[in-house]
């Protein structure tokens, strides 16, 4: 059994033992004070250097180290850390540059496999290349280290962000002219008047794309309900069968959120001539329907065309720049099919999945959400509503 430590009695006055306790007890202060404060108060009440060391959880040398201190300098000075110099840095900055420069490229260029880094590869080149390069600073350099240097500079190159590029050279002018159809609408919601013409006919704006590659897919089993206290969420077995895919063709109507739409195995031009028709049905004929759309080719091909001169003065094409679908209202309609009666959805044949579209489609319209544009500071300068009604006025007149 050990023994009673043969060094002094720690001298302490009441206050320094409140103050000393109150550090012991403390959640906020540094965690090496509050060790430094349960190994003194426990030191003064007589414990031994082992019952000290187990109780607090340290090794022996620390419990001398801070009772020497106590007894030397004083409690403050013991609960305190020395002060030291800093070390100067071992990885030099140009060895922090060259990983830098090493995470900026890919790990094709190197002759690896990856198309990414991950940190561990970006690591073990590293080290493998250090010396060579110029920088053995970095001969041992540790998966944490790598992650350091590259926080410093919020590079993440093991992760992929996607973009749009804009190789439309006319990006600019599409754009300005899709929001200007958008900031007519806003006057509409505004004043509730629809724009017209050079006709004085009104003008229906209706945003229209494809939403292809929707699968049909059938369960092998039955889906399990969910079960209280169980089964919180429908089960569903891993296996199913494929049948077919479909192409979702849709027309939102911009002034009021109605959806014109067909559901079709392609999308080619015969698919879309359909969804015009759909959608000249669905509106008067002393209207024009202003469409806004993309460069798609059954858009544009010469089947469409010759259904488009049985119908003049009927449809305008607004089209979106390249790689601008983002600009098309039609886009917020698919997320929303998307997140509601697409999600998950199983069919027994490709017969129900089309029934299945039509009818959430149809439960759309039976309560239809009106989407509207809200970014027109992309409009440089922004649009007033007097600018615009002055413009109507003037191309009107």
């Amino acid at each position: 059994m050990a023994g009673k430590s043969k060094r002094p009695v720690l001298l302490i006055t009441v206050a320094e033992l409140e103050s000393l306790q109150a550090v012991a007890q403390s959640r906020t202060q540094p965690s090496r004070k509050v060790v430094r404060a349960k190994i003194l108060f426990r030191y003064q009440a007589g414990q031994t250097i082992s019952q000290i060391a187990k109780a607090v959880g340290t090794c022996r040398d620390t419990v001398y180290e801070c009772i020497d201190r106590a007894l030397a300098m004083g409690i403050q000075a013991a609960l305190e850390d020395l002060p030291h110099s800093p070390k100067q840095p071992v990885i030099t900055p140009e060895a922090k540059t060259w990983v830098i420069h090493l995470a900026c490229s890919k790990p094709t260029e190197h002759g690896y496999a990856a198309e990414l880094w991950t940190r561990q590869s970006l690591a073990l080149h590293v080290r493998s290349q250090a010396v060579v390069s110029g920088h053995p600073s970095l001969a041992k350099a540790a998966k944490a280290t790598v992650q350091r240097i590259l926080n410093e500079e919020s590079l993440k190159p093991h992760k992929v962000r996607y973009y749009l590029e804009r190789r439309d050279p006319e990006f600019e002018v599409k754009m300005r002219e899709v929001l200007l159809v958008y900031k007519e609408l806003d006057l509409y919601h505004r004043t509730g008047t629809l724009p017209k013409d050079n006709q004085q006919r009104q003008v229906i704006t209706i945003s229209v794309d494809e939403k292809p590659g929707v699968q049909a897919l059938a369960n092998t089993v039955a889906d399990l309900p969910p079960v209280p206290g169980e089964h919180p969420a429908v089960g569903r077995d891993y296996e199913y069968k494929r049948m077919g895919t479909c192409s979702i063709l849709a027309g939102l109507d911009l002034q009021d959120g109605h959806v014109s739409a067909v559901v079709e195995r392609k999308h080619r031009s015969r698919e879309f001539v359909e969804l015009l028709k759909a959608i000249d049905a669905d509106y008067p004929p002393e209207v024009t329907i202003r469409l806004v759309l993309d460069n798609h080719s059954s858009h544009i091909s010469k089947e469409t065309r010759a259904y488009l001169a049985t119908r003049p003065n009927r449809f305008v094409y607004v089209h979106t720049p390249k790689h601008g679908s983002w600009l098309n209202l039609v886009e917020t309609l698919f997320g929303k099919m998307s997140r509601t009666f697409l999600k998950g959805i199983r069919v027994q044949s490709w017969d129900e999945l089309r029934q299945r579209i039509l009818q959430g489609i149809a439960e759309i319209n039976a309560a239809p959400v009106v989407h509207r544009w809200k970014r027109f500071d992309l409009l440089k300068p922004a649009l007033s509503v007097e600018w615009l009604m002055k413009r109507y006025t003037s191309a009107h007149a």
